[in-house]
């Protein structure tokens, strides 16, 4: 199953501050992306690596900051997976508090997020909900932007982005700065360059469309991507997944 928890609207599909997503676990091959994850085994044990960590590490919940590649075995769990906008003030507090690339959840905390959450058939949209606000999003801060930037991010998060709205000329001029000025104060702000960006809207809003059932080519489509199997691409580059992966847990 696939919620939306405090989204914002971006036209026909919401562009997602906070995305949860639960089912059966798997082996999610190495990627990166520009969200911070919290993942939750609800029953059963992850394991997490990253290149600069290459030995498992075993956990019952874990955070990993954003853009930093790594990968998560979850055969045998249920499993929970949380994406926050680390641009939000959702996610800043947890950015902040979070300085290696990936954090291992004390096995206090993480029972008492089990429990919140719980398993199976007792876990809904409503349980996840609730522990997202009171355990990742309670304490909010707002992110500190440069104007142009701010604007940018607006228009992208309106649904523009097909490729002659996406120019770097028509995002220079939004922004009200040279083309040079606006890569540099898009990569300092976000830490990712304007294109990475880009790449990763364009899976959150094809990730949406294929929850609300759309085929893997209208959901490329629909996200500005030129096919289907660039799509697919994408998504095993951000998401360690497939279409067909990410459907089998949507219900």
């Amino acid at each position: 199953m696939i919620i939306n928890a405090a989204a914002q609207s971006a036209g026909t599909y919401p562009w997602p501050a906070v995305r949860a997503v639960w089912g059966p676990g798997r082996l999610w091959t190495s990627h990166a992306h520009h969200s911070v994850q919290v993942s939750v085994a609800l029953t059963g044990t992850l394991r997490v690596r990253t290149p600069s960590c290459p030995g498992w590490q075993s956990c019952q919940a874990v955070i990993v900051r954003p853009d930093v590649t790594h990968e998560i075995d979850g055969r045998g769990a249920l499993v929970l997976f949380v994406f926050l906008d680390p641009d939000s003030g959702l996610a800043i507090p947890l950015v902040d508090g979070t300085h290696s690339e990936t954090t291992i959840i004390r096995d206090d905390v993480a029972s008492r997020w089990q429990e919140a959450l719980g398993s199976g058939p007792t876990i809904d949209p409503q349980r996840v909900d609730l522990w997202i606000a009171q355990e990742l999003t309670s304490v909010r801060r707002s992110p500190q932007m440069h104007e142009g930037k701010q604007r940018v991010l607006r228009h992208l998060r309106e649904d523009h982005l097909d490729k002659r709205q996406t120019s770097l000329a028509a995002l220079a001029g939004i922004a009200g700065l040279s083309r040079s000025r606006l890569m540099h104060v898009f990569t300092e702000a976000i830490g990712i360059p304007l294109r990475p960006y880009l790449l990763w809207l364009r899976v959150q809003r094809a990730t949406c469309a294929l929850a609300s059932g759309r085929t893997p080519t209208e959901a490329a489509h629909l996200a500005g991507f030129s096919d289907a199997p660039h799509l697919v691409r994408s998504l095993r580059r951000t998401l360690g997944t497939t279409p067909r992966q990410l459907l089998q847990r949507v219900t």
